[in-house]
């Protein structure tokens, strides 16, 4: 297996440019980082896993592109992610902009972690109608990967259209991955199996069960080969990484360690056993 670090930097946290260097020397194969474009003071939209009660960090966000930026810079084999972005409330255009520059710049170590999005308002923000998010996403997704692999691309679809441009750079990647961050069920593994190359769950969960489905889905999509399996909120412990290892899980992400660049390091160094026994 991988090993992975995921965070949601903001201005209080420790920056990409410290956290990465960190995961670089020990190890590490990648850094994620989340996305809220903004948090509307509406709460009419309980969080998923917390309710009613909010992180601050979720106001203070960093802009993901902006921040594996300066990843990238002081790096040189860390692969850099997002879990997850929201191409929902982007333009598809300028987002493919922004990921495909990343990925020439980087030398070809972008992934694109999308998800659906939690926040109504959020999305309502952007125009976005909360019960055709996933469509929207799909479009946009779709829209992104023909920028990406057509010198004069374009796109008709509901939510997405453009006649033939012309964008540059392309990614470094042949095929820049794509994975898809969002809870299993049947919507969800079709959406992989037609536009994506990986599953990101959050924590491990049901996936003795849902793993053959989604490896289903593929099949039957004509996919070749196995998508990637991430699965990010990952305890450390080598019962649960064995388990994942015997179930094809491809990489386990594990949360930042708290505190200061002290205390994140030695709560890293303290993760590499981990990493070592379990690759």
């Amino acid at each position: 297996m991988r090993f992975g670090i995921a965070y949601l930097p903001t201005d209080r946290t420790l920056a990409p440019h410290v956290v990465a260097p960190a995961l670089e020397e020990r190890g590490f194969d990648a850094l994620y980082v989340g996305e809220h474009t903004h948090i509307p003071v509406s709460r009419r939209t309980p969080h998923p896993l917390t309710g009613e009660h909010l992180d601050e960090m979720y106001l203070r966000s960093l802009d993901p592109w902006v921040a594996l930026g300066l990843a990238a810079s002081v790096t040189s084999r860390l692969r850099l992610g997002t879990s997850v972005a929201l191409p929902a409330e982007h333009d598809p255009i300028v987002l493919a902009k922004e990921v495909a520059t990343l990925d020439h710049l980087s030398g070809g170590r972008v992934v694109l972690g999308v998800g659906f999005g939690w926040n109504r308002e959020e999305m309502e923000h952007h125009g976005v109608d909360p019960r055709r998010r996933r469509d929207v996403v799909r479009e946009k997704v779709l829209a992104m990967q023909a920028i990406w692999s057509h010198d004069e691309a374009s796109y008709e679809g509901e939510f997405v259209r453009f006649e033939p441009i012309w964008s540059w750079p392309k990614p470094a990647q042949a095929r820049l991955p794509v994975w898809i961050g969002s809870a299993p069920g049947p919507k969800t593994f079709a959406h992989l199996a037609e536009y994506a190359d990986g599953w990101m769950p959050n924590g491990g969960s049901g996936l003795r069960v849902q793993l053959p489905r989604l490896r289903d889905a593929w099949a039957e999509a004509g996919r070749e080969g196995s998508p990637e399996v991430v699965v990010v909120g990952v305890v450390p412990d080598d019962g649960k990484l064995e388990f994942y290892a015997s179930l094809g899980v491809t990489e386990a992400v594990f949360g930042l360690p708290p505190g200061d660049l002290d205390a994140a390091r030695a709560g890293l160094d303290a993760l590499v056993p981990f990493m070592e026994r379990h690759r």
